[in-house]
C-alpha cells in the first residue's frame, strides 16, 4: 500500500445515459472501483471493467449526513488500496452534489484526484421538458437553488429572491415547495407567475406538471409528485407547449427488456432510448467464439463466401490473417447490419437477399456461382444453416465453419421476475433467447400475462408460440430496426 491511487469525482448527467461526457465514459472504463449513486442510468456502468469492484452507496430524499460520510471514507479507503477510482453521481458533482467535500476528504489524505464535470440537472431537465432556463426577451439570466435548509435551519434570503427577473430553478425542493411558494408570494412575487414540476427528468418515466404560484401546491397533492423532481418558476414555462420533444418521442414512456448478447445489447438499447424508451438488459445468451486460425489455402478453393449474421463477420474477420485472401471471393451477407458490419471493414457485399434467411443466402449465391463451385457458409452452432440440403437442390459443393456458439444463461427465476416488473415489452432476437428466458421462469406462463412480447422474425416466433407466449409484435425487416419499428 506505498502507492495510492487516484480518484475521479465525475457527474453522470441526468437520466438519459447518452448525457455521458467522454471524459467521464474513459474514467469508468479505467477504473478499478467504481462508487455510484441512484441518480445515475445503470447502463453507465456497462463501460466498467468486468473486474472492476461496484460500490452502491445512494442517498434517498435526505440530505446526505451520515452515508456522505461513508462515501468519504469509501472512497479514501480504495484511494489508499492503490486503485483508481470513479466517483460516479448523477448531474455535476459541484451543482449541490457535494462533490467538494469529497475532495476536501481526498485532499487531507494526500489522494490524487480529477473532477468531471457533468451536465447539470438545472439545465438540462428544463432542456428535457421543452423549457429553456433563458429566452430572449423573457428570462436574460438563471438563478439555480438547494430545495433543502442547511443543517442549522438557515434559508434562502426571499426578500432578494423575489424580486429577482431571471428563471428560478429550485433543485431537491419537493418537500419543502409549500415554503418555496410561500415565501416567494410573501416577498412580492406574482402568484401568477407560471410553474413546472419536472420529476424523473430526461428518462422514460419523466412527468411534467405546469401551474402558477397560486395553484402548484394542490397540483402536487393531486398528482402525488415525488422526487426526484425540480422546480421551474418563471415566464419560460409558457414556452413548453411549443418546444416540448422528449415526451413526443416515438417510444417515449416504453420500457422494454433487450434479452440478447451482452456485447451486443448496447447498440439495441441506444437506438430505445434514443426514442425516448428506456432500456433494461438482461442477456440471456453468450457469444462464445469456436473459431480458430483460417486455413489460407482452403479459402482459395472456394468461389463465395456467406455470412447470415455480423458475429460471423466480426469473428471471421478477427482470424482472417491476410484480408487479400478473400479478395477472390464473391461476398454474400444476410441482413443489412451483416453488410454494415462488412463495409466497415472496407468490403462490399456482391449480394443481399430480401429475406434476412440463410436459405435465401444460398439460393442467392448461385446467380453468382457456377456448377460445382465451392460454397462457404460462415455460420453458428444453432444456425438453421443445412448445407447438405443445399447440396441437394443446387448444383454447387456448400460447407460451413461454425465460428461461434450460443451460450443459454439460464437466470434465477425470481431475477428475471423482478426485471418484469421494471418493463411493459420484452424483446427477443433469437430462438436460444426465448428457450433461456423460458427455462428460468420455468414455463410459468401466469408471470407473464401482462406483458407484451416482440420477435425479430418468423423463426424466433414460431418458438414462441411453441412455448405459448404471445407474439405481439413481429419485425417486418428481419433485424435490430425490424424489431424497433413493430414496436412503434
Amino acid at each position: 500500500m506505498d502507492k495510492k491511487g487516484k480518484v475521479y469525482i465525475m457527474g453522470a448527467g441526468p437520466g438519459d445515459a447518452e448525457l455521458l461526457t467522454l471524459k467521464g465514459k474513459r474514467a469508468i472504463e479505467e477504473a478499478d472501483c467504481v462508487v455510484y449513486d441512484r441518480l445515475i442510468n445503470n447502463r453507465i456502468l456497462n463501460y466498467a471493467r468486468k473486474d472492476a469492484e461496484m460500490i452502491y452507496l445512494g442517498k434517498g430524499n435526505t440530505e446526505g449526513g451520515l452515508i456522505q460520510d461513508e462515501i468519504n471514507e469509501t472512497i479514501v479507503k480504495k484511494a489508499l488500496e492503490g486503485k483508481v477510482v470513479a466517483r460516479v453521481k448523477g448531474g455535476d458533482p459541484f451543482v449541490f452534489g457535494r462533490g467538494g467535500e469529497e475532495i476536501q476528504a481526498l485532499f487531507e489524505n494526500g489522494i490524487e484526484f480529477e473532477e468531471i464535470p457533468g451536465i447539470t440537472s438545472s439545465i438540462s431537465v428544463p432542456a428535457y421538458a421543452g423549457i429553456p432556463v433563458t429566452h430572449r426577451g423573457m428570462a436574460r439570466s438563471f438563478h439555480v437553488f438547494t430545495g433543502h435548509t442547511m443543517a442549522d435551519g438557515d434559508w434562502h434570503n426571499f426578500e432578494a429572491i423575489a424580486k429577482l427577473d431571471g428563471t428560478l430553478v429550485f433543485l431537491m425542493g419537493i418537500k419543502n415547495l409549500p415554503i418555496i411558494v410561500g415565501d416567494l408570494i410573501k416577498n412580492g412575487k406574482d402568484s401568477k407567475t407560471p410553474v413546472a414540476i419536472i420529476e424523473k427528468g430526461a428518462t422514460a418515466d419523466q412527468r411534467v406538471t405546469v401551474g402558477t404560484l397560486e395553484n402548484i401546491i394542490e397540483l402536487s397533492q393531486e398528482k402525488k409528485i415525488v422526487p426526484p423532481a425540480i422546480t421551474i418558476i418563471g415566464e419560460v414555462v409558457n414556452l413548453r407547449d411549443t418546444f416540448k420533444w422528449f415526451e413526443t418521442t416515438q417510444l417515449f414512456g416504453k420500457k422494454v427488456l433487450v434479452t440478447r448478447d451482452r456485447r451486443q445489447a448496447g447498440e439495441f438499447s441506444n437506438k430505445i432510448e434514443k426514442m425516448g424508451g428506456v432500456a433494461i438488459e438482461l442477456p440471456f445468451i453468450n457469444i462464445e467464439s469456436t473459431l480458430d486460425k483460417l486455413d489460407r489455402e482452403q479459402l482459395k478453393r472456394y468461389s463465395a463466401l456467406l455470412f447470415n449474421s455480423p458475429n460471423g463477420v466480426r469473428e471471421f474477420m478477427n482470424k482472417v490473417e491476410d484480408i487479400r485472401d478473400i479478395a477472390h471471393l464473391k461476398i454474400g451477407a444476410v441482413g443489412s447490419k451483416t453488410k454494415e458490419l462488412l463495409e466497415g471493414y472496407k468490403i462490399k457485399a456482391d449480394f443481399i437477399p430480401e429475406e434476412y434467411l440463410v436459405d435465401r443466402l444460398a439460393e442467392e449465391s448461385i446467380k453468382y456461382t457456377n456448377p460445382g463451385d465451392r460454397i462457404l457458409i460462415i455460420t453458428s452452432d444453432i444456425s438453421p444453416c443445412d448445407v447438405d440440403k443445399f447440396n441437394s437442390i443446387y448444383n454447387r459443393n456448400f460447407d460451413k465453419i461454425v465460428a461461434y456458439k450460443t451460450k443459454r444463461i439460464i437466470r434465477d427465476k425470481k431475477e428475471v421476475l423482478s426485471n418484469l416488473k421494471k418493463v411493459e415489452i420484452v424483446t427477443f432476437l433469437s430462438s436460444s433467447t426465448v428457450d433461456a428466458f423460458m427455462a428460468s421462469i420455468e414455463n410459468d406462463l401466469e408471470a407473464v400475462k401482462d406483458i407484451k412480447f416482440a420477435s425479430i422474425g418468423p423463426v424466433t416466433s414460431d418458438t414462441m408460440r411453441k412455448y405459448g407466449l404471445n407474439v405481439d409484435f413481429e419485425a417486418k425487416v428481419y433485424d435490430v430496426n425490424g424489431i424497433i419499428e413493430a414496436i412503434k
